[in-house]
């Protein structure tokens, strides 16, 4: 089995990502839960995004064969986050909602918020294309 995470997988997860961060993006209720919610559940939300990410990764885009490619699902997990977050931060930072210099803890929590269920939007769209 091959591993491999080209321009095709990467343009794929900016576009799943994009489908959910930008009506959640313009939510209200997202951008003060970003401001109100406590760190534990930030942790949480964030444990959740891996644990789902790791779980349909595993079941769809790999089709629980992973025994061999334990690396590249790692990255597969990792690197959806990560785009997901530049797609979440991006799109806040066009609404003006992103106060990223001026109180940068409020920034990064409105971005794990939004990218949860974001991100879900990346790996499904991802997983249209199987390994």
């Amino acid at each position: 089995m091959k591993f491999s995470f080209n321009v095709e997988d990467a343009s794929q997860v900016f576009v799943g990502a994009f489908a959910l961060a930008v009506p959640i993006s313009f939510s209200e209720e997202a951008w003060k839960l970003g401001e109100t919610l406590p760190l534990i559940n930030l942790f949480m939300l964030f444990g959740l995004s891996v644990l789902f990410l790791g779980l349909f990764t595993y079941q769809s885009v790999f089709q629980k064969n992973i025994t061999t490619r334990k690396t590249a699902f790692v990255f597969r997990i990792v690197i959806a986050y990560i785009i997901t977050a530049f797609v979440v931060a991006l799109v806040l930072f066009c609404l003006d909602k992103l106060p990223l210099f001026e109180d940068p803890m409020t920034s990064l929590n409105r971005i794990v918020v939004i990218t949860m269920p974001a991100s879900m939007g990346a790996i499904v769209v991802d997983s249209l294309d199987k390994e």
